[in-house]
């Protein structure tokens, strides 16, 4: 496979004490990509690749129900973890191709993290475990293709893979989602769809 989940996580765990100092949050994109997820209140997420929990503060300022994030590194997790002890959140280190989750989530949310799959397709029908019927999938970027592979050349070519093109993965959605939307221009990468 293209992609060693160890290596993925090795390479989180040593970047996760700088992250949110390296942080950038371009609102209007993240604004889009949660109207994409169909996040309202009293919502329960499902937030994959969660990093040291970059979106939580969106989802509780939309009133979600309940959140919970799942990251592949230790370091990324206990991060987010610390900055949000609240209740209703709960952070799991786990891979999320193996874990064992309820099927309880109105919408899931991978934001930034999809070159970090090795197989697209697998994801998604992962993912669709997690999700109640009606409730929508979110695939996401806050920047345009081309610039994400300019972002990973170099020090993080070793863990990411190229996105497919947003059409191609709206086909990936099927037989577990219809996909509804599929955008990719200068500043952001969204393919969501709603749970079969």
């Amino acid at each position: 496979e293209r992609l060693n989940k160890h290596d993925v996580q090795a390479y989180f765990d040593r970047c996760a004490p700088m992250w949110d100092a390296r942080l950038r949050r371009p609102q209007a994109a993240i604004d889009a990509i949660l109207n994409a997820a169909g996040l309202r209140a009293g919502a329960r997420v499902l937030d994959v690749a969660c990093g040291t929990g970059v979106l939580f503060e969106d989802y509780l300022a939309r009133g979600a129900g309940r959140v919970t994030g799942v990251d592949l590194s230790p370091q990324m997790a206990l991060l987010a973890r610390r900055k949000y002890p609240q209740s209703h959140i709960e952070v799991v280190c786990a891979d999320i191709e193996e874990a064992d989750l309820p099927k309880a989530y109105d919408c899931c949310v991978v934001y930034n993290a999809l070159p970090h799959f090795a197989d697209p397709a697998r994801l998604v029908a992962s993912l669709s475990r997690y999700v109640v019927a009606g409730g929508r999938l979110c695939i996401a970027h806050s920047m345009s293709r081309a610039a994400l592979v300019g972002h990973h050349a170099g020090r993080a070519e070793d863990v990411s893979c190229d996105i497919p093109e947003a059409e191609e993965l709206g086909t990936v959605f099927m037989p577990y989602f219809r996909c509804d939307t599929a955008v990719s221009d200068d500043a952001m990468y969204i393919v969501a769809g709603v749970r079969l």
